[in-house]
């Protein structure tokens, strides 16, 4: 099988699973346990020694949502990647938005509720200070069903994957029924 997915389930691999899947391509998932990211083997396929790995044949890639953007394109161009240089323009908007103003605002909470940290402050003053962020999503769903175009794309992938993170650490989105509406409806979405 030429599509490998690496990394431990519940990790950012499982964005790109979800990917794969929407796009209904053939691919094999090899389980990376947490304590087997820094050997040699996986470091091959991900130098930063972080979850998740990829590779399509001989081409190996790290991080999740550029692996999704690169299996949307070569496997899914006009149906969950767009087809004119606008739209993947505001795929790559969204795409780069939910990363550098979404999650590491509200990655703490998760590693909070995990167990992994202990410093709820923090966790709590991400889920404050990444509202502003959730506002300018609220406002763009106004009257769209879809982040991008008038149907379901890589972008909601991309963006419902970091924002169902921090619906799990604990953001509250009750203030936000665009952003609830539309990160329901992709959920649904994911087998």
């Amino acid at each position: 099988m030429a599509v490998k997915i690496y990394g431990p389930a519940m990790s950012r691999a499982s964005r790109v699973t979800w990917c794969a899947k929407e796009l209904g391509i053939p691919f094999e998932t090899v389980d990376v346990p947490w304590d087997k990211l820094k050997e040699p083997a996986y470091l091959a396929i991900n130098p930063n020694g972080k979850a998740p790995g990829f590779s399509d044949g001989n081409f190996n890639l790290f991080e999740s949502l550029a692996i999704n953007l690169y299996l949307a394109k070569k496997y899914g161009t006009g149906e969950l990647y767009p087809a004119n240089a606008e739209d993947e323009a505001r795929t790559f908007q969204w795409t780069l938005w939910a990363a550098a103003e979404v999650e590491h605002l509200v990655i703490t909470s998760v590693l909070v509720k995990i167990g992994k940290s202990t410093d709820l402050a923090a966790a709590q003053a991400g889920l404050e200070r990444v509202k502003p962020a959730i506002k300018v999503l609220e406002d763009h769903l106004q009257g769209r069903d879809w982040i991008v175009g008038d149907k379901f794309s890589v972008a909601d992938i991309n963006v419902a994957s970091v924002m169902a993170t921090g619906r799990f650490g604990g953001l509250d989105l009750s203030g936000f029924p665009n952003v609830s509406r539309w990160l329901d409806a992709c959920i649904a979405r994911r087998k």
